[in-house]
């Protein structure tokens, strides 16, 4: 009964943790939606295209896919990484 108790308890704090995780995404997405949009708008060169080709290319290699271009979109490690490619553009 006791091993019962705790399972569902740390499958309550499993959910909580996804669901705290995955609002956090939301509101990042939401709050650097007008970032990536100015930033895709003045990329004229298309550098942030190429990195991100190149980036997707990259980690499939390291996985072992055979098709670089999954239709998943890449995990971003933290809140401000999808500014990382912007360091090209200065």
């Amino acid at each position: 009964m006791q091993a019962l108790v705790l399972e569902v308890g740390a499958t309550f704090v499993d959910d909580a943790a996804a669901l705290v995780k995955g609002m956090g995404r939301i509101m990042i997405q939401l709050v650097m939606a007008p970032v990536d949009r100015i930033a895709n708008t003045c990329d004229v060169a298309g550098v942030l295209t190429l990195r991100r080709l190149a980036s997707m290319r990259m980690r499939a290699e390291a996985r072992g896919v055979k098709h670089a271009m999954s239709e998943r979109r890449p995990r971003r490690r933290g809140p401000l990484s999808c500014l990382a490619a912007l360091s090209d553009l200065t």
